[in-house]
């Protein structure tokens, strides 16, 4: 099992194609971006008064193990240059702010203070703390914590220089919509390491559903074993996949072929459902928990993955996901797939090297409503053949999807 950062994913269905689209330049000159010189004493302050948002859910997907963030403080303490934080002002609370990117620069300085002046009290602090470790200049603060460094005199002057240091902070206020901070978003982090635009959309969409979700993708082990990660992904790509299946059960014929917008309305739909829909919503998980698991006992080690040129590419495929689990959610099909399984698994083979419409709709073109269809089409008549059942496959009328 690979950990989250080393773990191999096949992104060609991203959404950032769908942002960018969408956000036209009068919209980007209405924003209005400021650049604010905050002190780590201010952003802290700001932290603790509940003013960045930073979930205390954020710690599982944690990126930073303790000798990262404690450099993180050293460097602080140092004066050392240290990247911008960027925020975005939430539309509908003034004073709020998103964090658009810094998230693990504001996770580090939030645990470093647990149990501080700067924590909301030792009964409500729910973020882990840590002390220093792995320094490399100043080794003699070793073990030193926020709480430590209040309460000990010693610690003076490097708790002036912390609290002092000045932290460039981005902030932007008066963005016209969703598309613009996710363009923002994505422009920010377009480094070797690609962000999942599913962080700033559990900022932008809160709610029952939103929370369910996470906790759901951070709590399955078979969605783990899927995606071959060991822990929560922390750019929450574990919680986008999860996603694109409730929005394939919920919400199918309301695909156009924009992936982001798709996956905010679902998020909205069962965010607002919550109430009436929440025991059928948790049924839903537990199918997709199911689905997976029937994948696994067909294809083994190689579940999820593409067949070509005579053997599986051994990296995680978001289209072959959605088809297996589109299909393996029904029990009746599972358990049919179970006692057939080398007839499953050489219809799936014999399906990528025969069909070209087949391959090309998890492979190049993936997110239009046509190659949808066609990879959920096919692989259904296929897979209706190799287990002797009639499977209900979507149809396509004007270009939507039809269950």
């Amino acid at each position: 099992m690979q950990s989250y950062s080393d773990a191999e994913w096949d992104d060609a269905d991203g959404e950032e194609d769908d942002t960018a689209a969408a956000v036209t330049s009068e919209e980007v000159t209405r924003a209005v971006v400021t650049d604010t010189d905050w002190t780590t004493e201010t952003i802290l302050s700001q932290l603790r008064r509940g003013n960045i948002q930073l979930n205390p859910r954020f710690q599982r997907r944690d990126a930073w193990n303790k000798p990262r963030k404690s450099r993180f403080i050293e460097s602080l303490i140092l004066g050392l240059p240290i990247p911008q934080i960027v925020l975005a002002e939430d539309k509908n609370r003034r004073g709020k702010f998103i964090v658009l990117d810094g998230k693990q620069r504001l996770l580090a300085l939030r645990q470093f203070a647990a149990g501080s002046s700067f924590a909301v009290s030792e009964e409500e602090e729910d973020f882990k703390g840590f002390s220093l470790t792995g320094l490399e200049v100043r080794e003699d603060l070793r073990l030193a914590t926020l709480k430590k460094m209040e309460n000990d005199g010693k610690y003076d002057d490097d708790l002036n220089a912390l609290l002092n240091e000045t932290i460039r902070t981005v902030v932007v206020r008066r963005w016209p919509n969703e598309d613009f901070l996710n363009l923002v978003f994505l422009r920010l982090n377009t480094g070797s390491v690609k962000l999942s635009p599913q962080e700033l959309r559990q900022a932008l969409h809160p709610g029952p559903f939103t929370d369910f979700l996470d906790d759901w993708a951070s709590e399955s082990e078979w969605l783990r074993a899927a995606l071959r990660i060991d822990k929560p992904d922390f750019r929450m790509r574990d919680v986008e996949i999860l996603l694109r299946y409730f929005g394939f059960e919920f919400a199918l014929d309301e695909y156009s072929g924009n992936l982001k917008k798709f996956l905010d309305d679902t998020v909205s739909l069962l965010n607002s459902a919550w109430e009436s829909e929440e025991s059928r919503i948790r049924q839903v998980g537990e199918s997709c928990n199911s689905a997976i698991e029937a994948t696994f006992e067909v294809f083994g080690e190689n579940a999820f993955y593409r067949w070509a040129s005579g053997k599986y590419e051994g990296r995680f495929n978001r289209a072959v996901f959605d088809a297996m689990t589109y299909y393996f959610s029904e029990e009746a099909v599972r358990t049919k797939a179970a006692a057939d399984k080398k007839a499953v698994e050489m219809a799936f083979r014999n399906l990528c090297d025969t069909s070209q419409r087949f391959v090309e709709s998890i492979q190049t073109t993936t997110k239009t409503p046509v190659a949808t269809h066609r990879r959920l089409s096919l692989w259904g008549e296929a897979l209706g053949e190799a287990i002797g059942m009639k499977l209900d496959t979507p149809e396509l009328r004007e270009n939507r999807l039809v269950r």
